[in-house]
């Protein structure tokens, strides 16, 4: 197995393809018209506040008598910008909106891989509940088909990006500190797109649900910073959620990315070099059963992203592999242990 397993990798990395120049400046026209889209729908009053040391911004209007404070995101140069031009971006939405649809539909033509009906209007709700407005991150192979536009790259669909599952991760911690909410209950959601829940076994908790018309599985994480790995409440959300150890390191200063559904999508997902040194851990971490499969897909994601961030972002990838390494001794063997199997890859990122 190994010895196939190493073949295949090579056989992945040869193939590596990049985008053309053309789809690389439409995504990044694309990503930059759904932000300012984001900027341009405040309600009310752009406010910046402190919260444990932390800037972030909140757009403060009132709902009848009451004044509410909805989540904008964590103060950056620019968001800031954008705020700045909220009145100005809100009076070209028409025009964006039809310049979006022609950005799609070019990126489709390029052969990025595009999102199927039962992701992307799934996505597209979480969007508009707010879900990755307030900290949710897209996490998992569903994330990694995005880093096709964040970094030019083709990645082979058949391959590395098919699942039927979906994750969507945050911080307890954010999710108890922002003070705000998703716009309706994601059981409504849920319910809109003929989601149920999923039971599990010996707990009456829920952070499953289960799409009965495409048996699309979505499941919601939280990172563990105790010993067990426990079902964790995330206020913002209304959700439970599965705590897993290392996930922290993942979804630490995520990224927006955009999925190609209708005029595009607008989610938050992990630093592709931190979703690659993850990649690393979790990969020893499955050993039995079925998960020796989404082990060697663990490791042929990671791969792929290694040999593209070595080539084009060497620091971040050396800063997020060192950062691992120095987070004990689980860590530096989960990772050893992956990269023994992965010469190659072990390789590229002792030459950064």
């Amino acid at each position: 197995m190994h010895i196939a397993y190493v073949q295949q990798t090579q056989q992945l990395l040869y193939k590596m393809q990049r985008h053309s120049l053309i789809a690389n400046s439409a995504y990044l026209d694309l990503l930059r018209s759904l932000l300012d889209e984001q900027a341009s729908t405040l309600r009310g009053t752009p406010t910046r506040e402190i919260r444990n040391g932390r800037a972030y911004w909140y757009d403060v209007h009132r709902v009848g008598s009451s004044v509410r404070k909805a989540y904008i995101g964590e103060d950056t140069p620019d968001l800031s910008e954008r705020l700045t031009r909220a009145s100005v971006l809100a009076k070209e939405r028409k025009a964006r909106n039809q310049k979006r649809t022609e950005l799609v539909r070019t990126l489709r033509a390029c052969g990025m891989l595009s999102t199927d009906a039962s992701v992307g209007s799934f996505l597209l709700t979480m969007e508009r509940l707010g879900v990755f407005r307030l900290g949710g991150t897209l996490v998992g192979t569903q994330a990694f088909r995005l880093y096709e536009g964040e970094l030019g790259i083709r990645i082979p669909g058949e391959d590395l990006a098919q699942t039927g599952d979906m994750d969507i991760a945050q911080f307890e911690r954010l999710s108890l500190a922002l003070g705000d909410e998703v716009e309706a209950p994601l059981a409504e959601g849920f319910q809109a797109l003929d989601f149920a829940q999923v039971p599990s076994l010996g707990s009456r908790s829920i952070w499953k649900w289960r799409q009965t018309r495409s048996d699309l599985l979505v499941e919601f994480l939280t990172p563990s910073f105790r010993p067990e790995e426990d079902i964790r409440d995330l206020p913002s959300l209304g959700v439970e959620a599965r705590s897993l150890h290392f996930l922290n390191f993942l979804i630490a200063g995520p990224i927006k990315a955009v999925a190609l559904y209708r005029s595009g999508v607008l989610v938050q997902i992990p630093r592709p070099e931190r979703y690659a040194v993850h990649k690393l851990i979790v990969a020893d971490r499955r050993r039995a059963g079925a998960d020796q499969l989404k082990s060697r897909k663990d490791r042929a994601q990671a791969a792929l992203l290694v040999e593209a961030l070595a080539e084009d972002r060497p620091d971040e990838l050396r800063e997020a592999y060192e950062d691992a390494m120095t987070r004990g001794p689980q860590w530096r063997a989960h990772i050893g242990a992956t990269l023994a199997r992965m010469p190659e890859t072990a390789q590229r990122i002792a030459a950064l």
